[in-house]
């Protein structure tokens, strides 16, 4: 949330980008033939692959199902076993999985279920959510990403536009670091949040309330992620314009491999208000096009998926769920967008996040507002891991 009349402060950041895709191929191997042109063998290198034993059982950890019920699903799966038993000794030594994995049932569990072309789910449980399996290249659930959000204009709408540009990256390195010894299981990858369109109070020339920032801060905040080897998100408000009439003219920078995208509800006006006077909304068909046109630069482009964030506290910002498609080009992660009490927090998270399951999920932590009283202190990594399933999207505002 951008623009809510609260100041907010930030304090901490970011771990250099690990290796990526460490745990999300298989391993690669070269194959020669004779060229019918020459007596010289030819190289071949296959396309990479997506570790689907590994993608599945991360997507297990992360919605905390048993160390019983993980363990057999290894023991079955036929994909990668000795990859699969590695990634299970991995989530299990970390703090995540000594802190839910081992909450085994007293009563037997529901053995996983999958196949060769959707993701592993629970029979009785929501989480995690069965979807097609993403291209080979997806970060998610492979790694965290850590987000520091706001936008260069503002000391009012976040970290970005409150310190300068080399305190925000110390910042983040401090808090990426943070959250790597949280889940040392999971890598971190920083990024950059920038309000790329921004809701206004008032009508603007073209009568769509919203103001869009220009190329050279745009600029700004991709060098700032490309110094850190992390990600750019462009923050979409569209007021009372439209995603379809707003994202082609952010194609360039969504056309970039490191450069994501993330849309609000909250200022998408689709009744007439001006921003700010209610909350917005989205259905899922908005969301199912934006998920589609950032396929569509995937498959133009040759691009790893890309990821869209969607931000949300309450029911009402996002309707009809249950038919938001993940696509294989894009992995969506449903934001918990709201400041407040720890127990607040926590049931927002429950009840609007966790009780409607897309695929992956967020939270965003506000460094001032969610410690005005009755709060008595932010949300803890270790807390936020707790919660099921555990967030693999963090954004700092």
């Amino acid at each position: 949330m951008s623009l809510k009349k609260h100041a907010t402060t930030i304090g901490i950041g970011v771990l250099a980008l690990a290796c990526i895709g460490v745990f999300a191929f298989a391993d690669l191997f070269v194959t020669e033939y004779n060229s019918a042109a020459a007596d010289e063998p030819e190289r071949f290198f296959p396309l990479p692959v997506l570790n689907k034993a590994d993608y599945n059982a991360r997507m297990l950890a992360l919605a905390h199902v048993s160390t019983s019920t993980l363990a057999a699903f290894l023991f079955a799966s036929t994909t990668g076993s000795q990859t699969a038993n590695a990634s299970f000794r991995s989530l299990t030594s970390t703090t995540t999985a000594s802190t839910t994995l081992k909450r085994a049932s007293s009563t037997p569990a529901a053995l996983p279920v999958f196949t060769a072309t959707t993701s592993v789910s629970v029979p009785g449980r929501p989480w995690p959510v069965s979807t097609l399996y993403p291209d080979a290249g997806a970060l998610l659930p492979f790694h965290r990403i850590v987000a520091y959000y706001g936008n260069f204009y503002s000391k009012q709408m976040g970290v970005l536009g409150q310190y300068p540009e080399e305190q925000v990256l110390a910042m983040l390195a401090s808090t990426t670091a943070t959250w790597a010894a949280a889940d040392p299981a999971t890598p971190v990858i920083p990024a950059i949040q920038y309000i790329a369109v921004v809701a206004q109070a008032g009508a603007g020339k073209e009568g769509k309330y919203i103001l869009r920032m220009p190329d050279s801060q745009v600029d700004h905040a991709l060098a700032m992620a490309d110094k850190m080897h992390g990600l750019l998100f462009l923050d979409i408000q569209v007021g009372q314009s439209t995603l379809q009439y707003e994202l082609p003219q952010l194609e360039k920078y969504l056309a970039m491999p490191n450069v994501e995208l993330a849309i609000d509800p909250e200022f998408s006006m689709k009744f007439g208000n001006a921003p700010g006077r209610v909350i917005g909304t989205y259905d899922a068909a908005d969301i199912n096009y934006a998920a589609a046109y950032l396929a569509s630069l995937v498959n133009a482009n040759h691009l790893p998926p890309k990821i869209l964030v969607v931000h949300r506290f309450t029911e009402a910002m996002v309707t009809n769920y249950k038919d938001i498609r993940p696509l294989p080009e894009v992995q969506i992660v449903m934001d918990m967008d709201g400041w407040g009490s720890q127990a607040k927090k926590i049931n927002t998270y429950k009840m609007v996040i966790a009780a409607e399951p897309v695929q992956f999920t967020g939270v965003k932590l506000f460094y001032k507002n969610d410690l005005l009283p009755p709060s008595t202190g932010m949300l803890t990594p270790a807390q936020v891991l707790s919660f099921t399933p555990a967030p693999i999207y963090i954004q700092y505002q």
